[in-house]
């Protein structure tokens, strides 16, 4: 078998041309573009292609499967890439390295989703940033107003039309203000950003609600109790092939909603979650949870159980909650039905 193993970089990759009967290889580089390394695959011919996980490995994937080679996507939070005990690191050693790791079968695969999850999944994540951004949009405007005394109400009700209008009056445009007014300049500002990113949101809620609306596997997410859209998409693009999990375990620990755990000697301990996996996923979780232990009898009754009632046992049980609400999302992927809350009498037979 040969194996081809290349370090992708932004402007050059690296590549080395393994054989796993002799154990030879011939190292190369190309300017990285797609037309370059086509005509690489082209002369080499490969059986295998090797790359880690970054934001070029999707493009090369989807490059390997239409010139029919295996492609291995390899997850970079393996030992195996740790690098602080190494005296020497280059772009022909990560090579090297891949190539052989690769011939012992030893690189743990990373799943790439099709090009249209992909993209799903990136608008997604997307409209999450301009989310934050709005956020951030709204405290740089409290904050302008609280030296000069004129503070806004807590919540949704500083942001009503009326409040607005309010805010507006106060604004002026920054080139007019004079040196002690400079706060209704930057505020005008704010105004207009904050104006801008919320129809920039709308533009990209209107399009989501019909991605959601016409995926079978978003409407099975969104039936549980607490669960809106954009977290029923947020799930649905991150795990894409539910049947690729094997148990509950493997679906939080993709999620990073896991424990570390520390074990030497007679030491064996838990740490906090490990936090792995996208953060985006995590976030939409989060958020989902507080809604679902309002609307739903079953997850309220788990996070009091928990000790959520509790101050000081609040984020864990909620935390809980999230993994708990992932798993359910992937048994309703993995099986093809709607929610059913524990309890529920079967719906009547027809007559």
């Amino acid at each position: 078998m040969r194996i081809l193993a290349i370090d992708l970089g932004q402007d050059k990759s690296v590549f080395c041309d393994f054989d796993t009967q002799t154990g030879e290889y011939e190292l190369g580089a190309f300017a990285m573009e797609l037309k370059r390394l086509r005509t690489v695959l082209s002369r080499r011919r490969p059986d295998r292609i090797v790359v880690e996980i970054c934001p070029l490995a999707a493009s090369v994937y989807d490059l390997g499967l239409e010139l029919g080679i295996d492609v291995e996507v390899g997850d970079t939070t393996q030992d195996a890439w740790k690098w602080k005990n190494v005296k020497r690191k280059t772009d022909r050693d990560d090579a090297i390295k891949l190539a052989r790791l690769s011939a012992l079968e030893q690189i743990n695969r990373v799943h790439i989703p099709p090009r249209a999850m992909r993209q799903w999944r990136r608008l997604v994540e997307h409209r999450q940033t301009l989310v934050s951004e709005r956020t951030r949009c709204k405290n740089r405007i409290r904050a302008l107003l609280r030296p000069e005394e004129q503070r806004l109400p807590g919540g949704k009700k500083a942001w009503t039309e009326a409040v607005r209008a309010e805010l507006w009056s106060l604004a002026r445009p920054l080139d007019v203000c004079p040196p002690t007014e400079l706060w209704r300049g930057m505020l005008e500002i704010e105004l207009q950003r904050l104006d801008a990113l919320e129809e920039l949101t709308r533009t990209m809620d209107a399009k989501l609600d019909k991605l959601a609306a016409n995926d079978a596997r978003t409407v099975l997410v969104e039936s549980i109790p607490g669960v809106g859209w954009r977290t029923a998409e947020a799930i649905v693009t991150t795990l894409d092939d539910p049947h690729r999990f094997t148990s509950r375990r493997q679906v939080a620990a993709y999620a990073g909603l896991t424990p570390r755990r520390y074990q030497s000697g007679q030491m064996d301990r838990h740490g906090r979650i490990s936090k792995q996996g996208r953060r985006s996923l995590r976030q939409a979780l989060n958020q989902a949870a507080w809604s679902t232990i309002r609307h739903n009898a079953p997850f309220r009754a788990f996070y009091l159980q928990l000790g959520g009632a509790q101050k000081a046992r609040r984020k864990q049980a909620i935390v809980a909650v999230m993994r708990k609400l992932l798993v359910v999302a992937w048994a309703l992927l993995r099986d093809g039905r709607r929610y059913e809350a524990r309890g529920t009498p079967p719906p009547a037979a027809a007559a």
